[in-house]
């Protein structure tokens, strides 16, 4: 089983929107492979099934993106999630 903290902090390093990298990108940064099952859009789809909590999703939502897989079946794109913004102080 691979720990997907180090996918987690390179995501929360990115400052960018939206990101694709691919599944030899992602294993880079892992320094491991990726199941067979990632090559399945379900695996990657946090949004999909919420309730069923897997690593992988759990990283890549602690780092304030949702993952899905590209039709090309070899990369994934990072989106990153709205930030909820606080109204102390009110509206200006």
């Amino acid at each position: 089983m691979n720990d997907y903290g180090l996918l987690r902090d390179y995501l929360k390093k990115q400052t960018l929107p939206e990101l694709v990298l691919s599944f030899d990108e992602i294993e880079a940064i892992l320094d491991a492979p990726l199941p067979r099952a990632a090559q399945r859009a379900s695996w990657w789809d946090s949004l999909r099934s919420p309730q069923e909590r897997m690593p992988q999703r759990e990283a890549c939502l602690e780092a304030g993106y949702v993952a899905t897989r590209q039709a090309d079946g070899n990369s994934v794109k990072f989106k990153r999630l709205p930030q909820r913004r606080s109204r102390e102080g009110g509206d200006r």
